[in-house]
């Protein structure tokens, strides 16, 4: 096995988890922390994710390219995996976090053995508080959450139903004084349930990238290259959305226009989330409008 596991040294242990309530004894690592001032950014979400969740996650994280994030998370299916392949793509440093010990026979998910390996050969971290053998077990899941939330400067939900690990990970975030912000999504969406609550109770809503650099200090730079690719990569009902909304256009009205052509009212509302997480479409007092 490339990089071996060890034990951090006090001194290697980030200052961040020695401020939190129950701060770990001990934390096992294979590869290397980032060094220097980087902002640690936690992302997680539900293992059932949606394609609009997907395609979120992959987005905002895409937009953060050049900048110096690490992204967070558990390394478990859905969402989190999401994260880290995003990261990567992005050129990212990622640490993973899992609910077992980070022996590659214990490793938890089992299918996500080969990413935590492109994990740590790209030059990020996995990271446990668990000896190297040990097997995740029902508690260590929501162990592991307060090591994910107290490492980061804020946590970022995307999907989540009201009763989840992903929101014991928020309500942890909210104790130890780290920033919150969530992905708001379709009402019709189990899976938004619970970013849209975070959002009722004051967690930052995110649409873009240019949210999450806001809250972690950076000053965000629009590329307008990626921006002309993406209209070249428009799908046919982002076109038809742009076509509509020449002038500023009610929600309501734009989704009965929406669904003339066959779209379905839940569909729409998806749709013009993702748009709006793009950077093609904002709304301001009940309006759409184009900003591309």
């Amino acid at each position: 096995m490339n990089n071996p596991i060890r034990e951090l040294s006090f001194d290697e242990i980030p200052e961040r988890l020695m401020e939190i309530p129950e701060p770990p004894k001990k934390l096992f690592i294979r590869g290397e922390m980032p060094k220097g001032d980087s902002k640690f950014l936690c992302v997680v979400g539900s293992r059932k994710y949606t394609e609009y969740g997907k395609e979120a996650c992959q987005k905002l994280l895409a937009g953060l390219r050049g900048y110096d994030i690490v992204i967070v998370s558990g390394l478990a299916l859905g969402i989190d995996g999401i994260a880290h392949k995003a990261a990567l793509d992005a050129g990212l440093t990622t640490v993973a976090i899992p609910g077992s010990g980070l022996h590659p026979s214990v490793l938890y998910p089992s299918s996500n053995r080969q990413l935590a390996d492109k994990i740590v050969d790209s030059g990020g971290a996995l990271l446990s508080e668990f000896e190297p053998m040990f097997k995740p077990t029902l508690y260590s899941f929501p162990q592991r959450n307060r090591i994910m939330a107290g490492i980061s400067h804020a946590v970022l939900i995307i999907e989540a139903e009201i009763k989840s690990g992903t929101l014991i990970t928020s309500r942890l975030a909210t104790d130890y004084n780290r920033e919150v912000m969530a992905v708001p999504g379709s009402i019709f969406s189990k899976n938004s349930e619970g970013p849209n609550m975070l959002i009722r109770l004051g967690a930052t809503p995110v649409s873009s990238s240019a949210h999450i650099l806001e809250v972690l200090g950076f000053k965000a730079e629009e590329n307008k290259t990626t921006k002309n690719l993406e209209l070249k990569n428009l799908s046919d009902d982002e076109r038809k959305v742009l076509s509509i909304i020449e002038n500023p256009i009610d929600r309501d009205e734009l989704i009965r226009e929406l669904t003339k052509s066959g779209m379905s009212i839940g569909n729409g509302s998806a749709l013009l989330s993702i748009m709006e997480i793009k950077g093609l479409i904002e709304e301001k007092l009940g309006e759409i409008r184009a900003i591309c």
